[in-house]
């Protein structure tokens, strides 16, 4: 584990228990070091439309508690979720950008408003089961990935701030998925082999287009190929995302081949969704820009070098490292060069840079700055 026993032995750890398996078998493990473990459950979204299973989780998560004899707080942030991160899921939309809120709110939410609310119920520390790890060393604390690189979560991780990191533990960060599924099983919790969660965060899977809808008022346009051919029409530049590929509604046309269909670009300015044909050079990105980075403990040395800071990323969730070099840009920016091509990078998603194992920080996406000549360089 990240913590060895006789450091929590006593140690009031407050566990962020959500219904599931993971924060279950979390909250188990930090008994087992001698943790006096007690557990805090968020109510984070309150539309009782069918699709949020808050109240669900509420109960599963008091048959945990009962079964492993410790306190069950409950809180609900729901306003400071709709102001600190729904808020900005919705701006991001409207700027015709593909956001992702799992990092917002583990910033904004869970450690930090419910780690400033367990402080105030005496914790010592914070736990979660995220699939991640930390290492405090003199100049701060590291985040490291998950050893299950199936399920490593320090994606979502990387723009927590310091003070709740240093104090945050990750029971599940070296093991897999699997085991903790069979250490729950074996424990007799009944959230032994629930699904993990998920669509949005806290709101739930949904039907996406319709719940939208209700926030952001559709806007219909045209599709477009990149020499300004119309080919068909969208329903709304925010239901799309680059890279896409299904629900297009392009069927056969003359003069075109068999081949599938990609949003390539969305263009917001005048509202046309612009699609290529098979793997197309206007899907890859050899340069993009950033918003300004959140980094883990110190900004590295050699990002304001000639050379610039080497070292790989990710642009997705899920995605293997890929090698490139970060460089500043104007203000606080960054320039990502890749070193091969990448696919259907969409702004408003996090660039999220790693030397080996550990998780330097991370960016949001704003714009592709540079495409490959030709289809040849980018496969």
């Amino acid at each position: 584990m990240n913590n060895p026993s006789a450091i929590l032995q006593g140690k009031k750890v407050i566990v962020a228990l959500s219904g599931g398996v993971d924060s279950a078998v979390a909250a188990h493990l930090l008994q087992q070091q001698g943790a006096v473990v007690e557990a805090l459950h968020m109510t984070n979204w309150e539309d009782d439309d069918g699709y949020c299973t808050a109240a669900a989780d509420l109960q599963d998560a008091r048959r945990v508690c009962e079964q492993l004899g410790i306190a069950l707080h409950h809180v609900n942030f729901s306003q400071q979720y709709r102001d600190r991160v729904f808020a900005y899921f919705l701006e991001e939309y409207k700027a015709g950008r593909t956001p992702n809120p799992d990092v917002l709110c583990n910033r904004e939410i869970k450690f930090g408003v419910l780690w400033d609310y367990a402080k105030r119920l005496g914790a010592d520390k914070l736990a979660t089961g995220h699939y991640a790890r930390v290492r405090q060393t003199e100049s701060g604390p590291q985040l490291l990935k998950g050893r299950d690189g199936n399920k490593d979560q320090s994606y979502f991780l990387h723009a927590v701030k310091e003070e709740p990191l240093r104090n945050t533990l990750f029971p599940l960060g070296e093991m897999s998925k699997d085991d903790v599924r069979r250490l729950a099983r074996d424990l007799g919790f009944a959230v032994f082999a629930k699904k993990d969660s998920t669509g949005i965060c806290f709101i739930g899977e949904r039907p996406f287009r319709e719940f939208l809808q209700t926030y952001i008022p559709a806007q219909p346009g045209k599709i477009e190929t990149p020499d300004g051919r119309v080919i068909g029409e969208h329903t709304g530049l925010m239901f799309y995302t680059i890279g896409q590929r299904q629900g297009l509604g392009i069927g056969g046309l003359a003069e075109a081949s068999d081949a599938p269909w990609y949003v390539a670009e969305k263009r917001l300015q005048d509202n046309v969704l612009i699609v290529v044909q098979g793997e197309h050079p206007l899907l890859y990105s050899d340069r993009i820009l950033t918003g300004a980075p959140s980094w883990i403990g110190p900004v590295p040395a050699s990002l304001g070098a000639e050379k610039g800071l080497e070292c790989c990323v990710k642009v997705r969730y899920r995605q293997l490292d890929q090698g490139c070099t970060v460089t500043m840009a104007d203000g606080d920016r960054l320039k990502v060069s890749f070193k091969t091509p990448q696919r259907a990078v969409a702004p408003g998603q996090y660039a999220v840079f790693y030397d080996g194992d550990r998780c330097l920080g991370g960016a949001v996406i704003e714009q592709i700055l540079e495409r490959p000549a030709t289809i040849a360089k980018a496969i």
